[in-house]
């Protein structure tokens, strides 16, 4: 096979699909690894791969053998996946966008009731920023391939207008509603995109606005989620999330969970070392 174009795969239901090594090896680049080791694992992939195997299966062997080299690695290539872990409710997600939004310049409050014309609404984050207040609405799934057809845009957008219309009739507001965001750790639909720019929604999804997407920013400002960690168990980040502690950079600053988690010194030296790379990547 050419390990530098794409390969066919046969599902256990006898579809052909084609798979792109081209992909996996980018998202093993944007992991940090370098191209000795991409080309490496690219190799013992493509020599794995049999009939009936699935991507999710390619990508797991993927991170396993890169895990094996290096965890802050592993954790940086599972970033989607650590998003989805952020469930199964939404409040978690809610709280890891407000954190994106603060340190962005954002001042952040995450779940508020705000009045509308019609009725009350309990908005997810709400972020003042230069003297304007932005209503943000996140849309989380929890697992993949569920993306925000254009009815989450419209909905949004019903529910923003009549929050502004109460908002511009109180005389104690005397900050201006700037726009409504929605935010989805998915994708958004090409008719939910042309919905958004022209009732001038903000958009923001795991890819969009191109290079400036939620995978982007998270890369940019090192915020990554809690869920993203490999050394971490899935009963500890539990844990962490129920007390709060989203981000990584929370744990470092509030590494004393750890010790009520009853994690050794050793590996509690270990996950730190992970988290503090991440943070500073």
């Amino acid at each position: 096979m050419d390990t530098y174009n794409t390969i066919e795969i046969i599902k256990s239901s006898g579809e052909k699909v084609k798979f792109s090594l081209d992909k996996l090896r980018n998202s093993l680049k944007h992991s940090g690894a370098n191209h000795k080791l991409v080309e490496e694992i690219v190799g013992k992939v493509n020599d794995e791969i049999y009939e009936g195997i699935t991507t999710n299966e390619i990508y797991n062997r993927a991170y396993s053998l890169l895990k094996k080299n290096k965890s802050v690695f592993a954790s940086k290539y599972k970033l989607k996946k650590a998003i989805y872990e952020l469930g199964p409710t939404g409040f978690p997600f809610e709280r890891f966008v407000g954190a994106i939004l603060q340190y962005s310049g954002y001042t952040v409050k995450v779940s508020v009731v705000l009045n509308g014309a019609c009725v009350t609404h309990e908005i997810d984050v709400v972020a003042e920023k230069n003297d304007t207040i932005t209503i943000v609405e996140c849309k989380f799934h929890n697992e993949e391939g569920r993306n925000c057809n254009v009815k989450v845009p419209l909905y949004i957008h019903s529910r923003y207008n009549d929050v502004k219309a109460h908002w511009e009739t109180n005389s104690n507001n005397t900050k201006p509603l700037n726009k409504g965001w929605v935010v989805t750790n998915t994708r958004f639909t090409e008719d939910a995109i042309k919905y958004g720019n022209c009732a001038d929604l903000y958009l923001l999804s795991w890819d969009y606005p191109t290079k400036d997407g939620l995978k982007d920013r998270i890369d940019r400002l090192g915020l990554y989620p809690i869920t993203v960690s490999s050394l971490l168990t899935n009963r500890e980040k539990q844990f962490l999330l129920s007390r709060n502690v989203v981000l990584c950079r929370q744990l470092i600053k509030d590494k004393f969970f750890l010790d009520h988690l009853g994690i050794s010194n050793t590996r509690k030296t270990k996950i730190l070392d992970e988290i503090e790379q991440l943070c500073k990547s």
